[in-house]
């Protein structure tokens, strides 16, 4: 476990690691330009959240045919998924760059310096979409096989090109123009094509067949279906919440970036025990071992329970201090607090959810995930955010709300975990 772990860890923090940095970065421009990354970059998360079928599903489906034997069809599972990541994020860059424009103004309250900064954002930033979704499909086959090690470094060394090149082209140097918030988009982009050249090498250094077959895209899509209607439930809510908080003023749309920045880094950093359960669940299952995949089960939901608990230290020892890495504005610092406490006691209940989450997933236990994860965004999270900003509670009824999304995602996968339905043992669930 700690063999994939750790490097999973290592990839899963790149990423919202790079984004601390650029919130950093950018947080020092002002409060609109910082509330200008807030809204396009929650909507530019949406391709890589809405459509991590193609690294989650995929990891799922090569685990189970690496577990019986047949690593070169998890290998092909790979295949499938890239040609998957390069026509759908053909037709995302197309549709994106159409609506920008409304959608930026629609969630920044309208017209204004917050919308155009998201908008001059985006429009460069949009172009990297093909590249996000070529690299979770790397991620997702080469985790089926259990080889965390290659993504780790890919990543890496994107995310770190990425980090590099940001601060350079928003302030400038001697010979480099500073671009202000717009060369955060342009080194976003760099270090995606890095990363996704890279992982497209190593699929082809495997010699698989590489034209498509549509019979394992139709059933990647079928899993994907799952997964995506899921992750309409989390976006639904994450972009309802940066819509209302940008109803607040800008402080309040920055303070709320800062924290949600901080809360998906901690959370890909958990996840990290669920992608190794993900592969060792899925090997497990396919080799037909489910005594097996239910001990992965319950040591993967202790570590878990344990990473929270120390997260919610670490954050409430640092209360103080780490926000002013990110924003020097005193109305943004001011605001930061309402929120702050939520994101430190939800840490306990987000280290299970999340380890168990991978448990359910290695196993292809989507439906019951897309089942639960939607009632709890649209009975809870979803309503709370809304009232929030009818009767003006702020950040903390948006907190609230998604308080009760992960107290009701909690007992659910507690429940289907303990009752050992989703051990279904087969190389393909059905």
């Amino acid at each position: 476990m700690l063999r994939l772990a750790v490097p999973a860890l290592l990839v899963l923090a790149a990423e919202p690691l790079y984004l601390l940095v650029d919130t950093a970065v950018v947080g020092h421009l002002g409060a609109v330009p910082l509330a200008g990354l807030a809204i396009g970059a929650v909507l530019l998360a949406q391709v890589s959240s809405q459509l991590n079928f193609l690294s989650y599903g995929t990891t799922a489906r090569a685990a189970r045919l690496h577990g019986a034997g047949r690593r070169a069809e998890a290998v092909g599972e790979g295949v499938q998924s890239t040609w998957l990541a390069l026509g759908v994020g053909a037709v995302l860059v197309l549709i994106g760059e159409l609506v920008a424009g409304p959608v930026a103004r629609a969630l920044a309250g309208g017209p204004g310096p917050v919308s155009d900064a998201a908008l001059s954002w985006l429009r460069i930033a949009l172009p990297g979409a093909p590249l996000v979704l070529v690299t979770l499909a790397g991620n997702g086959w080469m985790r089926g096989v259990q080889d965390t090690a290659r993504p780790m470094r890919i990543v890496l060394l994107g995310n770190g090109l990425s980090a590099i090149a940001c601060p350079v082209l928003v302030y400038g140097l001697s010979g480099v123009p500073a671009l202000g918030m717009v060369g955060s988009a342009v080194a976003n982009v760099s270090g995606q094509l890095v990363a996704a050249v890279l992982f497209i090498r190593a699929l082809l250094r495997e010699r698989p067949p590489l034209a498509p077959v549509p019979a394992l895209l139709r059933a990647q899509l079928r899993m994907g279906r799952d997964l995506v209607l899921r992750s309409l439930g989390f976006q639904a809510c994450f972009l309802s919440a940066a819509a209302v908080a940008a109803r607040f003023g800008a402080p309040s749309v920055a303070a709320h970036q800062v924290v949600l920045q901080l809360w998906n880094f901690q959370a890909l950093v958990l996840d990290s025990l669920a992608i190794a359960a993900q592969s060792l669940v899925g090997a497990a299952l396919g080799a037909g071992g489910a005594d097996r995949a239910r001990r992965v089960a319950t040591r993967v939901s202790r570590y878990g329970l344990v990473l929270g608990c120390g997260f919610g230290v670490l954050f409430a020892a640092l209360a103080g201090v780490l926000p002013r890495l990110f924003t020097n504005d005193a109305e943004v610092l001011t605001a930061i607090p309402v929120a702050w406490w939520f994101f430190v006691a939800l840490q306990p209940v987000a280290g299970l959810v999340f380890a168990l989450d991978g448990v359910l997933l290695g196993a292809g236990d989507a439906r019951f995930l897309r089942t639960w994860t939607l009632l709890a965004a649209f009975c809870g999270f979803l309503p709370l955010i809304w009232l929030s900003l009818v009767f003006r509670w702020g950040l903390a009824g948006i907190w609230t709300g998604l308080a009760m999304f992960m107290l009701v995602r909690l007992v659910s996968v507690v429940a289907r975990s303990r009752s050992g339905a989703w051990a279904v043992t087969g190389a393909v669930r059905h």
